[in-house]
């Protein structure tokens, strides 16, 4: 069902094709750096596992291609290439030659879909022509006489040319864009069934046999264009978050120039360093920081998170937020294509595209299909026709083997529920750039933490805040204010109790490396280091958090322990991760102590401080030579060589660009809860996965068998073999199909309060 159902390449198809120049390829090239390019362009005719490999195989063979992608689900292409402009490969005309029409990607591909209309009229035609036919055959099956039954003949085969020419050109030129290059698609088999059919019963026809089937010729090609037409409908049903999410980003902006105007431009000609205005009720174009003003966010389309975020001068925004109270100014700090809602549409085709074993699998046996199932049906027929002289039966078992062995529901197995996973993910604010992540998900055994940025905030908080007295913790949080150190912001953002008055120091200073000191009068306050600020000997909290000490004269008046904050969801991950058995540890640069207190507070065991990136990948290499499975989750530049090391990856949105790219997912909100999401995601996929391919291999065994041995007629081997497509299918979108629990919204699991 999911094969090359399009129509063929058109001449015009490949006169359009032909417009697009190398030159104009290089300038809608991205730059991956290192003089690595890549460009996506669109290949709406790609139906199977035969066109993708036909067009991987032409674009790799082109000099200086390093990898060529096709995504089956939204009929793209990716390819990476190392060059010059002078030398940018004709990417369009090397797929024309093989029959492929193709254009430059852009966001609104898919918003119409040409096949799907071009389908649902063939269909209509089909549909009308067997309906009448049938009518028909009731009086020819009733046993009409021989005079009646030929004129009824004759009128059938006159309705059923206007199906048979018309609904079955979407198979026949397919088929023959591909033979005349050389090469078989899975469309090639069901045309020459269809016109077998047809050919037989115009054969019976003139030959004033009893019964001609007509009916079931263009029953079999109404079938197989409902099978296809659902297809579409699923694909696109399957795909439209993304595309929504694209529909909804605006096509422009309002800069504001140098004189103060301001100016709506295209979203092509936005640049870094504009700066646009974005009214109340407007979404952002581009990604961007607000340079004036200050307003709500409604970032739930991006992140999936439905709670309000305050903006304020020197906040970032990702395109495609909805700013919703008060005007902002944002200056521009990336163009359309490098922008957040252009980097989650390409890892989302990434993930589409993705070869998990499954899949490569998959490829394979499609891609052996032609080949098999025309030496099937050959020596089928040649043995029918042997041990019974009847070349018509033989013809008939031919065509209906042709049919019934369509491995579309092999081919639909893993795409299928990857495009599925990926878009339920992405609802509930997660990215995916591997789609066959999900399937070494499932295998692994043992988490790899980073601690600051992954499983804290990196905002250091005052743990002993209501054991300080207030006047003292007043004096230290007057001193802490003339500071912007980490943990003197953590000392003046604690709360008071109680009034206390103000205090005026006569001179304060900071001391770098050692802390504050303030002088009233004659006395002496430091509040820092405990070796510089008292002359008691130093303590150390128990559980191992930093310490600050305040004193007066060198006598120590108070000793405050500062902690990171943990993310939120950080707890209820452990017990998840621990229920299933999991082995978890803390890979960190961070000092012992510090990372000793994460771990005591989230009840993990086992710990790595003070750790070099190399020694974090000597970690993980240790886990993989013990056959170990390690899922590493970071957000640092320091975390970039374990994320690519591990089997694999996990990052937050906060992570730094090289720790996203090296990352196979990626979670757009704060709380560490969107990775038991991941976790359940990818194991029912998995699973789905599996019970898609017992769904293919089973129908396979049942039916050939009966084919072969004449027990199948043409039109029941198509409404097996799309039956066997939409049951797959149908499997897939039960990903869809969440337990209640499961599908509370990803804003709701989010703690309300900070995790302490």
């Amino acid at each position: 069902m999911s094969c090359c159902s399009g129509i063929a390449v058109s001449l015009a198809d490949d006169a359009a094709g032909s417009f697009v120049r190398p030159e104009e390829i290089w300038l809608a090239s991205r730059d991956l750096g290192d003089g690595l390019r890549q460009i996506t362009l669109s290949l709406p005719t790609v139906r199977c596992a035969a066109c993708i490999a036909a067009v991987e195989a032409t674009l790799t063979d082109i000099p200086g291609v390093e990898v060529a992608r096709v995504n089956l689900s939204n009929r793209r292409v990716t390819i990476n290439w190392r060059g010059k402009e002078q030398e940018c490969p004709d990417f369009v005309k090397a797929l024309a030659g093989i029959g492929y029409a193709s254009h430059l990607a852009s966001f609104d591909d898919g918003s119409q879909n040409p096949q799907l209309s071009a389908l649902l009229r063939a269909l209509a035609v089909a549909g009308f022509s067997a309906m009448n036919i049938m009518m028909l055959s009731v009086s020819v099956w009733s046993g009409a006489d021989p005079a009646t039954r030929q004129s009824f003949h004759l009128i059938s085969a006159a309705l059923a040319l206007p199906a048979i020419i018309y609904s079955g050109s979407i198979f026949y030129c397919s088929a023959w864009g591909a033979l005349r290059r050389g090469r078989t698609n899975m469309d090639v088999p069901i045309s020459v069934g269809v016109l077998l059919a047809f050919a037989l019963s115009a054969y019976d026809t003139f030959q004033n046999a009893p019964h001609a089937y007509f009916d079931a010729s263009t029953s079999l090609l109404f079938v197989l264009l409902a099978g296809r037409a659902l297809d579409e409908l699923m694909r696109g049903k399957a795909r439209s978050a993304l595309g929504a999410l694209a529909r909804l980003a605006p096509q422009g902006g309002n800069v504001i120039r140098a004189d103060g105007t301001v100016t709506y431009v295209p979203l092509a000609d936005i640049r870094p360093g504009m700066h646009l205005l974005v009214a109340a009720g407007e979404r952002l174009p581009v990604d961007g920081v607000v340079v004036k003003g200050t307003s709500e966010l409604d970032c739930s389309l991006v992140s999936g998170e439905s709670r309000w975020r305050h903006a304020q001068r020197g906040t970032t925004i990702q395109s495609g937020v909805m700013n919703l109270t008060n005007p902002l100014t944002l200056r521009v700090t990336a163009r359309a294509d490098h922008s957040f809602l252009a980097e989650m549409t390409r890892m989302m085709e990434a993930a589409e595209s993705g070869r998990s074993t499954y899949r490569r699998i998959a490829d394979r046996a499609a891609g052996l299909y032609s080949p098999v199932v025309h030496g099937v049906a050959f020596l089928s027929m040649i043995a029918w026709f042997y041990d019974t002289g009847d070349l018509h039966k033989a013809i008939t078992i031919a065509v209906a083997v042709l049919i019934i062995t369509c491995p579309c529901a092999l081919g639909l197995a893993v795409p299928m529920v990857q495009v599925v996973a990926v878009r339920r993910l992405l609802e509930s604010g997660i990215m995916v750039r591997d789609g066959s992540a999900f399937e070494r998900l499932s295998e692994i055994d043992t988490v790899l933490f980073d601690k600051t940025g992954t499983l804290t905030l990196g905002e250091i908080r005052l743990g002993n805040v209501d054991e300080i007295p207030a006047r003292t913790l007043s004096l230290a949080a007057a001193m802490a204010s003339f500071s912007r150190h980490p943990a003197s912001v953590a000392i003046a953002a604690a709360k008071v109790q109680g009034k206390t008055p103000p205090i005026a120091f006569d001179r304060i200073e900071e001391i770098r490396g050692y802390g504050i000191e303030a002088r009233v009068g004659n006395q002496v306050y430091r509040l820092g280091r405990h070796a510089w600020a008292s002359i008691a000997p130093q303590a150390t909290a128990n559980d191992g958090s930093s310490t600050v000490a305040l004193s007066q004269d060198g006598r120590t008046l108070a000793v405050f322990s500062l902690e990171d904050t943990l993310r939120p969801g950080a707890r209820e991950l452990m017990r998840v991760l621990h229920a299933s058995g999991l082995s978890v540890s803390i890979v960190s640069g961070d000092g012992h102590p510090a990372v000793a207190s994460v771990a005591c507070r989230l009840g993990i065991g086992d710990f790595f401080a003070e750790l070099l990136p190399s020694e974090k990948v000597d970690v993980i290499r240790a886990y993989s030579a013990a056959n170990r499975k390690v899922l590493m989750i970071g957000d640092g530049l320091n975390d970039a060589p374990a994320l690519a090391a591990a089997h694999v990856s996990i990052a937050p949105s906060s992570a730094v660009d090289i720790g996203r790219s090296a990352s196979d997912f990626v979670f757009l909100g704060h709380s560490l809860l969107a990775i038991s999401d991941i976790l359940q995601t990818a194991s029912r996929a998995n699973a789905l996965i599996r019970q898609n391919f017992a769904l293919a291999v089973a129908y396979n065994v049942v039916s050939v068998p009966f084919a072969i041995a004449g027990e199948v007629t043409p039109l029941v081997a198509a409404i097996a073999m799309s039956l066997s497509s939409i049951a797959v299918v149908g499997n897939a979108l039960r990903l869809r199909i969440w337990d209640a629990e499961k599908r509370k919204s990803f804003d709701a699991r989010e703690p309300a309060a900070v995790e302490r």
